[in-house]
């Protein structure tokens, strides 16, 4: 509805004709009035001389100056409490102006700020109620072929944040009023919580709400997590979760996460999932053997079940952590089941409990898989030193080489200096047979990155003391660690007869490539390595010359750059800068 001629709507304000001193000869003979006594006028006769009603309110909901006027409603003493919650309810329920949400700005941020404590708390007890009820309302459903219908409670929504949220003045003073929005803002996020999450319309993010009421907010959540769900969906709310719950909504979450992962992976799962892999290939345009088909099923069952695993390591809790066990433990499960179960447990297992930590030796123990042997040392390190320490010392006596790289790699990652006399000891005392080449490389190379304190120091004392597996390691320190001065501590060795382990197996060969011909660095071969000598001439000695060789090749190369770099293009040779050529 058109808003009435302005003298008219003066006139009819003031009772009769607009006083001729407000006015002044405009052109064509027409009379008009300066634009400060306008903008008084209308405040004056429009809004306080004249009885405003609930169809004024209403109307000025879609005028270019009702924002201004329901404004002046609210903070004005002369209105009624109804109407000043119908005027706030107007600026709530308004469109936006230009692209901009005017309404719940002002009325937040100039309306409500402005008005006594007494006067504010009057019409919050109004207003809150009002807003509630709006929030409560059943989500728009969509008809049948058809897209749901918008849904208008987002300003609702996002005036009930502003109100908790505002930073200048505290609006929502009453902890029964306050506790009655965060309520139903908790009640309208739970009623469609992924569409209303992912909605970019509201003006602030539904996640910046549960985050402002916090742990509360989502004590309902867990129940979203279903075995029909979206695997997205699923990923969200677990990790929003994880984020805000407190432990005994991580613990609901956490069982409902197992059903999930449960059904996921059963063979019920796949069969319900058959249909829509047919139909993806038929869109595709695919035409798979019936072999083909079962590896594509197989495929889209482990993605599926890795993202639940996934939002299974962010929420933890007993049943999660149980569950997890369980797959890793099940020696004929996938491999890759196995794996994601136990990245699963980053984080959440019991650092005090004996039994969590005996299940995961265990399965490291076990005729694993390399990469779920991996996922299993990695666990381990995230415990504390002293309850895992001489289990892990203790496998060092197998006769499987990779077994033992693991554990030991594990034990130094979690030591520093002051151990490695510990580590060097128990290696030898532990030792069975089958010692590889690349253990005592890759032991080395441990030893030179711990901590607290000097390791080539400590190394260098060990090199004619221990048997042959911690004589190795400490040799092999110097492959990557080993400088200029230590050549000649390595070419001391060189002569050294006693004999290297026999190691028999896959990968267990003890051969290092040579130079076939001097001074032919393409010109390689592969020697077999029979004794500590040998180890240490043509192992170790070529790789740390060569090793420095290259790092003094590249800092030649590094300072030539700066050196060029720092003369001007087309200076001449001992010419200074700013000089004339």
């Amino acid at each position: 509805m058109a808003e009435p001629d302005r003298r008219t709507k003066l006139r009819r304000c003031s009772g009769g004709s607009v006083g001729s001193s407000w006015l002044v000869r405009g052109g064509r003979g027409a009379w008009r009035m300066p634009a400060v006594a306008a903008t008084l006028l209308l405040f004056a006769w429009g809004i306080a001389g004249c009885r405003v009603d609930l169809a004024d309110v209403h109307r000025w909901e879609s005028t270019a100056n009702g924002p201004e006027k329901l404004k002046a409603i609210i903070v004005h003493d002369k209105y009624s409490t109804e109407l000043k919650v119908e005027a706030a309810m107007a600026l709530v329920r308004m469109k936006p102006r230009a692209g901009r949400g005017v309404g719940i700005k002002i009325l937040v941020e100039d309306g409500l700020p402005a008005l006594s404590p007494e006067a504010r708390q009057r019409v919050l007890a109004r207003l809150i109620p009002e807003v509630v009820k709006e929030l409560d309302r059943p989500p728009p459903v969509a008809q049948a072929g058809q897209p749901a219908p918008p849904d208008g409670s987002f300003k609702y929504k996002d005036a009930a944040y502003r109100m908790l949220t505002f930073e200048t003045k505290q609006i929502v003073a009453d902890p029964e009023l306050k506790a009655q929005l965060e309520d139903a803002l908790v009640r309208w996020a739970e009623a469609d919580f992924m569409r209303r999450m992912n909605d970019r319309s509201q003006a602030y993010s539904m996640e910046q709400m549960l985050r402002t009421i916090g742990a509360r907010s989502v004590v309902g959540l867990p129940k979203l997590l279903a075995k029909d769900s979206e695997t997205k969906d699923i990923t969200k709310i677990a990790g929003i979760i994880a984020k805000l719950g407190d432990a005994k909504t991580k613990d609901v979450a956490s069982a409902r996460l197992v059903e999930v992962g449960r059904h996921v992976g059963s063979d019920a799962w796949r069969k319900a999932k058959e249909s829509e892999m047919k139909e993806a290939n038929r869109r595709a345009k695919m035409m798979p053997t019936d072999k083909q088909f079962q590896e594509q099923m197989s495929t889209y069952q482990n993605e599926t079940l890795l993202a639940v695993y996934s939002s299974m390591k962010d929420v933890g809790g007993s049943a999660v952590i149980e569950f997890c066990l369980q797959v890793a433990e099940e020696k004929k499960a996938d491999e890759k089941r196995r794996q994601a179960a136990l990245a699963a447990l980053e984080g959440n297992l019991d650092r005090k409990a004996t039994k969590q930590i005996d299940r995961i030796l265990a399965v490291a123990a076990g005729e694993t898989p390399d990469v779920v042997l991996d996922q299993a040392f990695r666990r381990l390190r995230e415990l504390p030193r002293e309850k895992v320490i001489d289990k892990l010392y203790d496998l060092l006596k197998t006769d499987r080489w990779k077994l033992r790289r693991a554990a030991a790699g594990t034990v130094l990652q979690m030591s520093t200096v002051q151990h490695i006399d510990e580590f060097l000891d128990r290696l030898d005392q532990n030792f069975t047979k089958n010692f590889n080449l690349t253990e005592g490389i890759t032991y080395g190379a441990y030893l030179g990155d711990l901590k607290e304190g000097d390791p080539h120091e400590a190394v260098v004392k060990r090199l004619e003391k221990g048997m042959a597996p911690s004589r190795l390691t400490v040799i092999g320190f110097f492959y990557d660690h080993g400088k200029e001065a230590d050549v000649a501590l390595l070419r001391k060795l060189q002569e050294d007869k006693t004999k290297t382990p026999t190691c028999e197996g896959d990968g267990c060969d003890w051969k290092c490539e040579v130079l076939k011909t001097p001074g032919d660095p393409k010109s390689r071969e592969a020697k077999e390595i029979k004794t500590i000598g040998e180890y240490a001439r043509y192992c170790i000695i070529p790789a740390v010359e060569d090793r420095i060789a290259a790092e003094k090749q590249a800092e030649q190369e590094r300072k030539k750059k700066e050196s060029e770099k720092a003369g001007k293009p087309g200076d001449k040779k001992g010419e200074k800068k700013g000089e004339k050529k």
